[in-house]
């Protein structure tokens, strides 16, 4: 097969959707890669490397769109990118489809397939694709939130560890997931006090079992998100329903009511954000002040880290590009239904039931769509 790896063209966006490692990987199973130049320049990974490792150098994204049978990305195509997309050419990234009705008029239009990282599962009922995007992202938030804290980014002016004798400030994350579990890891490596509410009873106890007395779980409704909201300096959203858009659990009355200078972190923005004030905002400017609170809502917080955040996808990414590569889509997505799970958009269908039901449109199964019923 013959696959190609164009340069993303997001803001401030310089993760890549193959490493030399998986370009060498692919070319070893016979198949073919090509890179557009300079792809990957910004976080180390030149040319030569690339070369070395088997991959055709191409000067342009047009010719990647035009030649290869399989497109391997980060984030989402951008409309100039889904107008290059033809009809039976495999997509395989991040689609994030459910706040995004352009994008996805725009796949459906091209009549491509489109596979997302982010709905792929694993036997686990997990999503191993997005797993180590959400464990940077987890991470991130806290330093993002931290810096938020200063006052000359706006914030209350508050050191989120404290020193001795002055308070720490107090952390809410809201959603026990990979995301949660790693901010609320980190929050408290800093010190902090930190508070996960989730309405998995079972994940609050695997919580309160890793992190014992240095972390309160407190089980999610509207009085408690709202207690604990007014009382936090920082916010993580932290909230994923896998396909759809997430809720707005923290309201825009919640937001009136915070401390001033306090700030909201929402993670979940790349699925349209938890929080009713939350817009998408980009790594250029990533802050917004909304009722005194400062809202950092970057919708590709990894990318800002794009060596970490490439190696770290790429080790979960390969083995499902190896199978599509190795097999072709309808085969692969036949022996694995986790893989088949990832099936958003197929030839001017939409194949993701909470995609569906987001926007309002039609929608198939992935068995419909491939004839497998």
């Amino acid at each position: 097969m013959l696959i190609g790896v164009p340069k993303e063209i997001k803001v401030h966006e310089y993760r890549i959707g193959l490493t030399p490692t998986s370009v060498r990987e692919l070319v070893t199973h016979g198949h073919q890669v090509m890179v557009q130049r300079d792809a990957a320049a910004t976080i180390g990974l030149d040319n030569d490397m690339y070369e070395a490792a088997g991959a055709e150098i191409v000067d342009t994204a047009e010719e990647i769109f035009e030649r290869a049978e399989m497109i391997v990305k980060v984030k989402e195509p951008q409309p100039v990118e889904t107008a290059m997309l033809r009809e039976d050419q495999i997509l395989f990234t991040y689609l994030h489809l459910a706040p995004d009705t352009v994008q996805t008029q725009g796949l459906i239009d091209s009549k491509c397939v489109a596979i997302a990282y982010e709905t792929v599962t694993d036997n686990f009922g997990g999503l191993p694709l997005l797993a180590p995007m959400s464990e940077v992202a987890g991470r991130m938030s806290i330093q993002a939130g931290a810096h938020c804290l200063e006052v000359h980014q706006g914030g209350r002016g508050q050191l989120l560890g404290g020193v001795p004798g002055v308070p720490a400030a107090k952390v809410v994350v809201i959603g026990g997931g990979v995301v949660g579990a790693n901010a609320a890891r980190m929050a408290m490596g800093l010190e902090a006090w930190v508070t996960v509410i989730d309405k998995n009873l079972h994940r609050l106890a695997e919580l309160d079992q890793q992190f014992g007395s240095m972390l309160q779980t407190i089980y999610s409704t509207y009085d408690s998100i709202e207690k604990e909201v007014m009382d936090a300096d920082l916010v993580v959203g932290a909230v994923l329903v896998p396909g759809a858009g997430a809720p707005k659990l923290v309201t825009a009355d919640m937001v009136k009511k915070m401390k001033p200078g306090s700030v909201i972190v929402d993670v979940a923005i790349d699925q349209g954000g938890c929080t009713e004030t939350s817009r998408a905002t980009t790594h250029a400017d990533p802050t917004y002040v909304v009722d005194d609170v400062v809202h950092y809502c970057v919708a590709n917080m990894p990318g800002a880290v794009a060596r970490t955040s490439t190696f770290a996808l790429n080790n979960a990414t390969l083995p499902f590009t190896l199978a599509i590569a190795d097999k072709g889509y309808a085969l692969a997505m036949a022996e694995d239904p986790h893989l088949k799970d990832g099936l958003n958009v197929y030839k001017g269908h939409i194949t993701y039931e909470a995609v569906a039901l987001a926007q309002d449109l039609p929608w198939i199964t992935p068995d419909q769509a491939l004839g497998m019923s």
